[in-house]
């Protein structure tokens, strides 16, 4: 992005702290504080970063100037920051061989939690906190490389195998991980593809790349309590702008995700899900073409998972996909040529909500840190 573009979305000086943070008794503080530096030192991410209050409500972590005025789209840009990627191995084989993936640093993802654009409230609980980044870090490696079909308004293509109309026929797990290891055999929507990405990451985690039978268990509990496992795995209220939400559900609790309020445009955290809501009353009753849901991938990257773009869009490019459908530009190769340009000062209107003009939405999806969550 330009210098122009970010000055004019960069947080306004005097803006609220924001950043993480963590409720611990003022007895237990200093200790809490001393070791969560510590762990930021370990991910690389240096002291003077890092902005450090205490107080009633717990101890706070923000990050500091000059870093705090990027956004955290662009914190790959900043060699200072000194952002590399990270190897892991996922079982995406058809048979589950272990295959390499390149995905967002822990770093990156403990910096974007720190920035000022968003408030999160953490227990005090550094491990907890660490097993936080590393589950996003999951769910941002599982969208890596997908390439499933896109049913273009038509129904969902599930492999019979292990899915009947979206619901297992076996195991949650095996089912979960089949609609990765055998893709070719899916044809699904983005809604459904971001839940499925978000519940293969946090299962995974806990049965795989860190094993913990108790939080396994309790999330298989929470997703398969209503024997549909891809129900409300976010809050009802993530559709709250919709015409015909159901305000009495507001209060009800998503499966996996909770929701984070008053989100500054151009801040997202590598596994948040967030959505660009299609404001064109025409186009939006086009089945699936009435928004986009987004994972972010860091790096500036969102998810693609239908490989239509290498494995990943731009911001501007998920921002102006989302737009154009208004002029009609459903296939970029079929349409393109009924596209609209948009200016930087389109960029800066679009990325505002709704309700001010723009596409984002203010709030994001985010996992639990699911050993406060209970049963």
């Amino acid at each position: 992005m330009t210098a122009a573009f970010l000055a004019a979305m960069a947080l306004p000086a005097g803006a609220s702290p924001g950043g993480i943070t963590f409720g611990c008794a003022p007895n237990a503080q200093a200790a809490f504080s001393e070791a969560a530096h510590g762990y930021l030192e370990q991910l690389g991410i240096q002291a003077e970063w890092v902005t450090t209050s205490l107080g009633a409500h717990g101890v706070t972590l923000t990050l500091s100037e000059p870093y705090s005025r990027l956004t955290p789209l662009d914190f790959d840009l900043n060699p200072e920051l000194d952002l590399r990627d990270e190897m892991v191995s996922l079982p995406k084989g058809e048979h589950g061989e272990l295959v390499a993936v390149q995905t967002v640093s822990r770093k990156e993802i403990a910096l974007a939690l720190l920035h000022p654009g968003r408030s999160t409230e953490a227990p005090c609980d550094l491990e907890e906190f660490k097993d936080h980044i590393g589950i996003r870090q999951n769910i941002v490696a599982w969208t890596e490389r997908l390439y499933w079909n896109w049913p273009d308004g038509g129904p969902a293509q599930w492999n019979p195998d292990f899915w009947s109309k979206g619901t297992p026929t076996r195991s949650t797990l095996a089912a979960f991980y089949n609609a990765f290891q055998e893709q070719d055999k899916y044809g699904i929507g983005c809604y459904t593809a971001t839940k499925l990405v978000l519940g293969q990451g946090v299962l995974d985690y806990y049965a795989r790349v860190k094993p913990d039978s108790v939080r396994l268990k309790q999330v298989l509990s929470r997703l398969e309590g209503d024997k549909d496992p891809l129900v409300d795995v976010e809050p009802p209220a993530m559709w709250q702008f919709e015409s015909d939400y159901d305000a009495t559900e507001h209060a009800k609790p998503g499966k996996l995700l909770r929701l984070q309020y008053g989100v500054q445009p151009l801040n997202f955290v590598p596994g948040d899900w967030a959505y660009l809501l299609n404001t064109d009353p025409t186009t939006y009753q086009h089945t699936g073409y009435e928004g986009s849901n987004a994972i972010y991938l860091g790096r500036g990257r969102f998810d693609d998972y239908y490989n239509d773009h290498s494995n990943a869009y731009s911001y501007r490019q998920k921002l102006n996909e989302v737009y154009q459908w208004r002029n009609g530009v459903f296939s970029r190769t079929r349409d393109g040529y009924k596209a609209t340009p948009l200016s930087e000062k389109d960029i800066q209107r679009l990325s505002q909500p709704p309700e001010a003009g723009g596409l984002v939405v203010s709030w994001r999806a985010v996992p639990y840190f699911f050993k406060y969550t209970g049963n």
